[in-house]
């Protein structure tokens, strides 16, 4: 039985993800706590941001790692999260926001059948 994915990402969100990889190359994302950033996930270049060792790497997404702070984790933990994608300009350094759009997260509770069947997350290596 495949394992439950913790983040998914709509078809629409595909596209723009290829779109900016075909523009930039290697993608990461970071799921924001809030604040200034509003909470949404954030697109990063490849290494544009740096990952530490209170992060938590939920899966991936189109073939880029998706991150999130380990406390933040904790609230989430029992969501699956589904990357999507919105007009209008965010409030972060996320690098879709100049093309007029940006991500956003949509979550919706575990099964129970899901919750034993989940991936593992991964922590930051050395």
């Amino acid at each position: 039985m495949e394992k439950t994915k913790r983040v998914l990402v709509s078809e629409k969100a595909l596209r723009l993800i290829e779109q900016l990889k075909a523009d930039r190359g290697e993608l990461m994302f970071h799921q924001s706590g809030g604040c200034c950033d509003g909470s949404q996930p954030m697109c990063f270049e490849k290494g544009d941001f740096i990952i530490g060792y209170s992060d938590v790497c939920l899966g991936e997404i189109a073939g880029c790692e998706f991150w999130m702070n380990k406390d933040q984790f904790e609230y989430w933990q029992y969501t699956q999260l589904t990357i999507d994608v919105t007009e209008g300009r965010g409030s972060s350094f996320s690098i879709e926001i100049p093309l007029g759009v940006r991500f956003l997260t949509q979550s919706r509770l575990f099964t129970q059948t899901e919750l034993n069947n989940l991936e593992a997350v991964r922590f930051k290596e050395d």
